[in-house]
């Protein structure tokens, strides 16, 4: 399943990713696509707030993975520009983060075949005034869990 939402601004990113954050489950992964700027670590950061409160959330860039929580509310956000080989996912827990943890992955082509295929994939475009939109690509589970929420908030919905 596949919509469009507007993003007008960085407070409307704020909002989705609050209204996102209560769907995501242990071993669920959402990866965030797009630009440098489009507002990949901006939705990723309301995200871990909205679960944890008011936390220090940086870009983890140069870390390449930071983990936020423990037990079942545990998520593990990964920025993997700076990942030069698929395989390298691996030394930073990647397969602990699938099985105990909810993962939010930027720049997720760099996994290559390694990207799991069920999985929530969220892509910022840059528009006019500083506008974004965003495609939500959702598998059947995921498609479930939205279907609801796309319905009361109008999101448009794509032709496949």
């Amino acid at each position: 399943m596949r919509w469009t939402v507007d993003l007008p601004d960085l407070a409307a990113t704020q909002a989705l990713a609050e209204l996102l954050e209560p769907l995501g489950t242990v071993g669920d992964v959402i990866t965030l696509e797009g630009d440098l700027g489009a507002g990949k670590t901006a939705f990723a950061r309301a995200f871990i707030q909205a679960r944890f409160g008011a936390i220090d959330v940086p870009s983890p860039t140069f870390n390449l993975v930071l983990t936020y929580g423990d037990g079942a509310g545990l998520i593990w956000h990964f920025d993997l520009y700076r990942l030069e080989d698929q395989d390298e996912v691996y030394e930073l827990g990647f397969e602990e983060a699938l099985d105990g943890a909810l993962s939010l992955i930027e720049w997720p082509e760099r996994l290559g075949s390694l990207l799991p295929v069920e999985r929530l994939s969220l892509t910022f475009e840059m528009a006019a005034d500083d506008r974004r939109s965003l495609i939500i690509d959702a598998t059947e589970r995921w498609a479930r869990r939205l279907q609801p929420l796309a319905m009361a908030r109008n999101w448009v919905k794509d032709r496949p």
